[in-house]
């Protein structure tokens, strides 16, 4: 028992003398912590590409007589008249739509510029509408009904953005500013009851290419390898005879090679 209590007296002290010949490692004091994901530095610099999807309000400008040409159509039978209302003058409505991006990137240590081509299918649709009522008196009975609807549709639009980040470990906040062309439908859409001469029911479509520009903020996070989501904001002027503004806010997911 006395031989094995020294031999374990010798071996502590012969540790104790190779310890203290050990390099001052700063693992040995307990400061070697994992490196944090967002302080890792990412390379933002390249191609990439991703799908999106998109929620928000649009407002469009429309003439409060856009119809009128329409309703001056309709004759209605003897002993009836006709009331036709003044559409609304601002047609509103909130909207989804999907699309795509792609783009390049250049890295100065932490800046970021980039050129990024957007795009949007199926976006935003807005109506107004108005109803138009006479009466039999004194019954105080309803005689007609006039109903006048326009439609304004952004089936379409596709745009060209410049961006500016900054590299924040896997975080890249950015601003843009982009401007483009698109598809716009309007529908415009007339009736009257009881039933006129001629006609009983009018629609006009037209369909016309519209400009406009945009401006927002994001960020984009790098998830694992080159994965990365996308959220952002924007606002968007689309103009052409008639004048829309949307704010939506955007989600995507993409990769960088």
């Amino acid at each position: 028992m006395r031989r094995f209590v020294l031999a374990a007296a010798m071996a502590g002290m012969t540790f104790g003398a190779q310890a203290a010949d050990l390099p001052d490692l700063p693992i040995l004091r307990g400061s070697l912590a994992p490196v944090a994901l967002s302080n890792a530095r990412v390379n933002w610099q390249g191609f990439y590409v991703g799908g999106q999807a998109d929620y928000g309000a649009i407002t469009t400008k429309l003439p409060s007589g856009l119809n009128a040409d329409m309703q001056a159509t309709f004759a209605p039978p003897p002993g009836f008249t006709y009331n036709w209302q003044p559409l609304g003058g601002m047609a509103h409505s909130t909207n989804g739509g999907f699309g795509a991006f792609a783009g390049y990137n250049w890295q100065w240590d932490e800046a970021v510029l980039g050129i990024e081509g957007n795009y949007l299918h199926g976006a935003f649709s807005s109506y107004v509408s108005s109803t138009g009522y006479t009466y039999n008196l004194p019954a105080f009975t309803v005689a007609s009904v006039t109903n006048s609807r326009v439609t304004a549709s952004l089936s379409d639009f596709g745009s060209l953005r410049a961006r500016f980040g900054w590299a924040a470990g896997c975080f890249m906040p950015y601003g843009f500013l982009g401007a483009g062309v698109g598809s716009r439908t309007i529908v415009r859409d007339v009736s009257a009851s009881p039933p006129p001469v001629s006609p009983t029911w009018s629609t006009d479509t037209k369909e016309k290419l519209v400009y406009g520009y945009s401006a927002g903020f994001g960020v984009d996070t790098m998830i694992v390898g080159g994965l990365f989501v996308r959220a952002e904001y924007e606002y968007q002027r689309v103009t052409a005879d008639y004048e829309s503004f949307i704010h939506s806010a955007r989600v995507g997911l993409g990769y960088k090679f």
